[in-house]
């Protein structure tokens, strides 16, 4: 059912799902159909989160594949340069065939050959083509669509438009949720269970894939109310942003790489294996770009076959902007992409908050590491967004001692206390600028490259934004990014070494004993 309000009902609802993304959407279609009451808010309209823009499609070796779960757990941990958790991986490789049929059976629907079987991508990093496509490259609009159609079927109460502000603790556990509903009203969900599923932060750059949505509001919400975050360092840049003024940048899906688009400098010459993974490819693109002394590289599609056939979404996109894929090379550069870290979970999506579960890209259960494997992350929400249930359903309360505090297995754990993120004075100056400095910053100090002399800039321009009464949803969506901003420029600073995708300048080495940063509030 599909409401306004929480105002009518004194129910304390067994499961609070926050976000409507591919892992809040699996958590409620499963909770929903286990029984438990189940409550969705999202701060937009139902079928407006981030999985939409999901252009890659989802990983996953499905019976009868000449490939195998072993070689993309080795392709995945490959990806993750050191920091994956094998077992988070595991679980993801092993479970992942299971829930992509689940969705199947929900009625999405994915591109096939003219023998009915599935039309296999390759993308980088991967060995084999395993990766589903729906519609070429708008394998998010189908997967959202088919899990919003599953929820709207089922008894769960459906809030749109409320923007959840911050995690209720007391006795030690979470046990309520603060919401501001789309009339202005302040409302406390109360529940035996919050599960975040808000997505990641990619509005922390001016330069972005993400909607406006992705403003981090999950973590930041996590991070105040004392859970452990790790990994928020590990930003991973889109290798083929589309680079034209719009925002957020027209991706320019792996898909077309896989298919064998090639990456080329100004002169039509090759300088990178585009089949690489995603650090790998950025790294080399913003390297060249540097030398030179160019804004952008360019994607040659004109030599593939029946580009618009296989991809029409990308194609009407691009012809919409002036882009003829058959015949123009296609200007790109990195744009920030995905949130690699999060609250760290164990592998339930239990968090270090009793009562507090995470899933998706606001999680870090160590699934990806120092960097994600092309194509892994709606299988993450899908698999661990059926995990929180099912734990919930189990009575369990809080994380593994297995889990959220050593998640990582042999990688060492080292322990950071993050900075507040309080404004240092009142804001002078209308929110949306104060957001465009904060966004410049980052990009500018925190991107694909980064030194401990840029991290410094970064920290001194954000901490010198003020901060406005937290009386609208553009105020809070500013401190939730200052909050993980200051985080992840804190984490980037501590971990002088490269990795993945946090790259150094003046720490170019990579560290021989892998570890990750799990950093709480500082008091």
């Amino acid at each position: 059912m599909n409401t306004n309000s929480f105002e009518r009902s004194e129910e304390r609802f067994d499961v609070a799902i926050i976000g409507s993304g591919v892992a809040g959407l699996s958590a409620a279609v499963r909770a929903a159909d286990m029984g438990q009451s189940v409550a969705l808010v999202t701060k937009s309209d139902l079928d407006q989160a981030t999985t939409r823009w999901a252009q890659g499609g989802i990983a996953a070796v499905l019976g009868g594949d000449p490939d195998s779960t072993d070689s993309h757990l080795a392709d995945t941990l490959a990806a993750g340069a050191g920091l994956c958790d094998r077992e988070a991986v595991r679980v993801l490789v092993d479970e992942g065939p299971r829930r992509v049929e689940e969705l199947i059976a929900l009625g999405a629907e994915f591109d096939r050959l003219a023998s009915g079987a599935f039309s296999l991508a390759r993308e980088g990093g991967h060995s084999h083509a395993r990766v589903l496509h729906a519609g070429g490259a708008a394998t998010g609009v189908e997967v959202e669509r088919a899990l919003v159609a599953a929820i709207e079927d089922r008894a769960a109460a459906i809030v749109e438009r409320c923007f959840a502000t911050d995690l209720v603790v007391e006795g030690g556990e979470v046990s309520a949720v603060d919401v501001i509903t789309d009339d202005g009203s302040r409302q406390r969900l109360r529940a035996r269970n919050v599960v975040l599923a808000s997505g990641g932060a990619g509005q922390l750059f001016s330069v972005t894939t993400n909607p406006l949505v992705a403003t981090g509001d999950g973590i930041a919400m996590g991070i105040r109310a004392g859970a452990e975050a790790a990994d928020l360092e590990f930003v991973q840049f889109h290798p083929t942003a589309l680079h034209q003024p719009s925002m957020p940048r027209p991706l320019i899906s792996e898909a077309l790489r896989g298919h064998g688009a090639l990456l080329v400098d100004d002169e039509g010459e090759r300088f990178v294996d585009e089949l690489a993974p995603r650090d790998v490819v950025s790294r080399a693109i913003v390297d060249h770009m540097r030398v030179r002394g160019t804004s952008n590289v360019f994607l040659d599609t004109t030599r593939l076959p029946d580009v618009a056939t296989h991809f029409p979404t990308i194609t009407a996109t691009l012809l919409s902007l002036g882009f003829d894929p058959t015949k123009d090379l296609l200007p790109v550069s990195p744009a920030a992409h995905y949130t690699c870290g999060g609250l760290m979970t164990d592998l339930d999506g239990a968090s270090s908050l009793p009562g507090l579960w995470a899933a998706g890209e606001v999680a870090c259960c160590g699934v990806h590491g120092a960097n994600r494997l092309a194509s892994n992350s709606l299988l993450d929400g899908m698999v661990f967004g059926a995990r929180v249930v099912e734990a919930i359903a189990g009575g369990k309360r809080g994380a593994d001692d297995n889990g959220v505090r050593s998640a990582a297995g042999p990688v060492k754990i080292r322990r950071f206390s993050l900075p507040q993120s309080g404004a240092n004075k009142s804001a002078d100056e209308p929110v949306e600028r104060r957001r465009a400095r904060l966004q410049t910053a980052m990009t500018e100090g925190v991107g694909v490259v980064r030194s401990a002399d840029t991290l410094h800039g970064a920290a001194t321009e954000i901490d010198s934004i003020g901060a406005g009464p937290l009386d609208s949803v553009a105020e809070r969506e500013l401190e939730n990014l200052r909050t993980v901003a200051l985080a992840t420029v804190a984490l980037a600073t501590a971990r002088t070494e490269s990795r993945g995708a946090h790259w150094r300048h003046d720490f170019p080495a990579t560290d021989d004993t892998p570890y990750r940063l799990v950093g709480t509030l500082d008091a």
